[in-house]
């Protein structure tokens, strides 16, 4: 079996998608490359969460051939490889409809960088990129112009839902993650009022010290 401990990792990781209210039934991806071959692991298509095993993932290569598999690979395997490829320090893709961060695609709606959070984890808002249909590069392309120029490792994607990269499969599901609770606490301040802007040198300052001095 072709990259047993990426199989596991990505196997794994694809827990943490319910576990943190990203996902419903069987919605939802999780990728990861192997530097190494560049091969790619990625979630099957249709299979509920906790039927996921190992065993089951799919490996493709950059070109979203399948290479060893027993079931199909996700509809999305293609904007996978696609952002894979014209991102090379990417090596993690998670894929969600998480209910907040989707609210504001409907509305084709960057997430604003209202808090200290977000300035630590994305460095300004999380950006929101056009309509693009599922099953093609189609929306791998749009991730790619969207979070181009952007410190964000996430992007909305307009009607539809959120893209999280990062450059391990982990620190793309932790994107994911704080892309919507980021979301949730926006979409309840904008029901009390209008919330407060923080001034750009704050969040490069924020940012710079999450990134390069927070953590062991």
């Amino acid at each position: 079996m072709l990259l047993p401990e990426l199989r596991r990792l990505v196997c794994e990781l694809h827990a943490e998608l319910p576990k943190n209210n990203l996902v419903a039934w069987t919605s939802g991806n999780i990728s990861a490359r192997d530097p190494e071959s560049n091969l790619v692991v990625i979630k099957p298509s249709g299979i509920k969460f906790e039927d996921l095993s190992p065993e089951n993932m799919v490996v493709v290569n950059l070109d979203g051939e399948v290479v060893e598999a027993d079931y199909k690979a996700s509809s999305d395997t293609a904007s996978h490889c696609y952002i894979y490829r014209y991102m090379p320090k990417v090596n993690g893709i998670v894929h969600t409809h998480s209910r907040y961060a989707t609210a504001f695609a409907t509305l084709a709606r960057e997430i604003p960088c209202v808090t200290t959070a977000m300035g630590d984890e994305f460095g300004g808002p999380i950006p929101c990129g056009g309509f693009a249909l599922i099953g093609g590069e189609e929306i791998g392309r749009v991730v790619v112009e969207t979070l181009q120029g952007s410190r964000s490792p996430s992007c909305l994607l307009q009607n539809h839902g959120v893209f999280a990269t990062g450059p391990s499969a982990e620190k793309a599901v932790k994107a994911a993650v704080m892309t919507e609770d980021n979301a949730a606490i926006v979409w309840t301040a904008l029901q009390i009022g209008t919330p407060l802007p923080i001034d750009p040198a704050d969040i490069n300052k924020l940012y710079d010290r999450y990134q390069n001095v927070y953590g062991q």
